[in-house]
């Protein structure tokens, strides 16, 4: 006789499967979110590709954040222990930068 497993079971070993799929959100810095929904065993990359396309902007003008993390293209849902619903941020990669001094303040 085999046992059915119960809903509360299922739900359980969800989120370990790395296989399974998982809805992330990308925001840009400007509030536009787009959606994806990939497997939790994709390399992330893929995502990251995908939503330059969307956006069409350089994909290396764009650094993913995920919890405050720079994400690396190689890593993935699974590796992050990402969830369901878990928001990915892309914000522009500022290169070099310098600091404008007022030197009528200073006087």
């Amino acid at each position: 006789m085999s046992e059915t497993p119960n809903t509360q079971q299922l739900e359980e070993k969800k989120p370990n499967d790395q296989f399974a799929h998982i809805n992330l959100k990308v925001k840009a810095q400007d509030g536009d979110e787009v959606f994806f929904k990939i497997k939790r065993s994709t390399q992330l990359k893929k995502l990251m590709n995908a939503y330059c396309e969307r956006q069409s902007v350089d994909f290396n003008a764009i650094v993913f954040l995920f919890d405050g993390q720079i994400i690396k293209g190689e890593q993935t849902p699974h590796e992050l222990e990402m969830e369901d619903g878990d928001e990915i941020d892309a914000m522009s990669h500022q290169i070099g930068g310098f600091l404008h001094v007022d030197v009528n303040y200073m006087n």
